[in-house]
């Protein structure tokens, strides 16, 4: 009854509390700056490239020649003084050599781990769309939003949902914010051309499929393959994040991420070559002996902080550090900065350095390292141990007055970076990425 007797008494104060402050807010007329102005338009764009020798399709040896060409067009808009909708659509083109090599038996020329065939997977396009919803409180100190995403490509389709709640204090000098999303994807599975033939109910070596070739070394190729049972994947995210304006030159954030995800975390296309078992081969090309079997379920935590330093009119300098942990057994340390020189009141270089270092998974072999007795393997280099580094140099271009327009657009921005990464392994990328804010008049 105790507890009751409070309960009902807090509730009064927190109804008079409300009903006062309502009172005192109607009673008083103030101006309040909209969140948004006017309606904004982003074209973003990016081309990529790669290469390297260790492809995970083909088993840890094999070409990972990939480029892939990006078009976004982001447009918020102002619904009124305090809420703004964001509609992100997004098209992703990209040709591999890598996934071409799902099946490379395609007759054209030899087939070769290191040469692309001319297969169904040898490009493919993503698209994306999203929806953002944000409100902001009348004396700007609390955001809640809220966002819909929805992702396809040829095997893969994913749906996406959550929200987030930022709060100011201190004279807007301190921010603490929290974000949690949900991700309900779904593969359709597409597996190594010459395993197929051994799924279920299927006739393994005497299919049709061998009729056409020769098999070279062991000829009696049996290999380990069972189609997934599930091809779901579902991934959750809780993040925590905290800024502070430490001085008038100085301000600081810390960031935390949880991410647990559950179902097919297997790529159903990547093959793994058994140290225990004799290789067989069509023309040049090994055939597998298994796909890559890994754990249905991973959680990852992330840790890490940002420190910007407002030199003067001219240099800033931003910093970034972060410690990344699953129980997959990767631990890695990622470590940057950016110094933007301002050259005039519209030009800016961004010049920066990024460091990456991780150990390797649990079930990471190189080629022909697993044995076919392991319950969990992986060809996978991105899962390997590596340290990579990464040198960026971008150029800004700003006009706050959009004397520059395109129909009813004003050009508000210009940004173009380019940015060379590498690992201590033979895989290199670069990637060219140009983005142009508009505001509609």
């Amino acid at each position: 009854m105790k507890i009751f007797k409070l309960i009902v008494s807090i509730a009064a104060l927190f109804v008079f509390t409300v009903s006062h402050a309502q009172q005192a807010k109607d009673s008083v007329k103030t101006y309040k700056k909209r969140v948004l102005e006017t309606t904004e338009v982003d074209f973003l764009t990016s081309y990529y490239s790669q290469d390297g020798d260790n492809a995970a399709v083909s088993g840890g040896l094999g070409t990972e020649d990939l480029t892939d060409f990006t078009g976004t067009f982001v447009v918020a808009i102002p619904l009124n003084d305090d809420d703004v909708l964001t509609i992100d659509a997004g098209v992703s083109a990209y040709t591999s050599a890598s996934s071409s090599n799902v099946d490379p038996f395609d007759g054209s020329e030899p087939a070769d781990p290191f040469i692309a065939s001319s297969g169904a997977s040898s490009s493919d396009t993503w698209t994306n769309i999203s929806g953002s919803y944000s409100h902001s409180s009348d004396d700007r100190n609390t955001i809640v939003s809220g966002k819909v995403s929805v992702s396809s490509e040829y095997d893969y389709f994913s749906l996406g949902f959550g929200g987030g709640l930022t709060k100011l204090f201190n004279e807007k000098n301190t921010e603490v914010s929290i974000n949690a999303n949900v991700y309900l994807d779904s593969w359709t599975a597409i597996y190594p051309q010459e395993l197929r033939p051994f799924a279920s109910g299927a006739n393994g070596i005497n299919n049709g499929f061998f009729s056409n070739y020769t098999i070279t070394g062991n000829s009696n190729y049996n290999p380990i393959f069972n189609e997934f049972d599930d091809e779901t994947r579902n991934s959750y995210s809780l993040g925590f994040g905290f800024s502070q304006i430490l001085s008038k030159n100085l301000q600081g954030s810390l960031a935390l991420d949880f991410v647990r995800q559950d179902g097919l975390l297997s790529t159903p296309f990547q093959r793994v070559y058994f140290s225990d078992i004799a290789d067989s081969f069509i023309e040049n090309f090994q055939l597998a002996d298994a796909i890559e079997q890994l754990p249905d379920n991973r959680f990852k935590v992330a840790a890490g902080g940002r420190l910007n330093w407002y030199i003067n009119e001219t240099f800033v300098v931003r910093s970034f550090y972060r410690y990344y942990y699953d129980d997959w057994g990767i631990n890695s340390h990622t470590a940057s900065v950016e110094v933007p020189i301002k050259l005039t009141d519209r030009f800016t270089i961004y010049p920066s350095y990024r460091f990456y270092q991780q150990s390797a998974a649990d079930y990471f072999f190189g080629y022909e390292e697993a044995l076919s007795t392991d319950n969990y393997y992986t060809s996978d280099y991105d899962l390997s141990k590596y340290s990579a580094n990464q040198f960026g140099m971008g150029v800004s271009y700003t006009d706050i007055f959009t004397k520059m327009h395109i129909w009813k657009l004003g050009l508000k921005s210009i940004d173009v970076k380019f940015y060379k990464y590498d690992r201590d392994t033979t895989f290199s990328s670069s990637i060219i990425t140009a983005g142009f804010k508009f505001v509609v008049d």
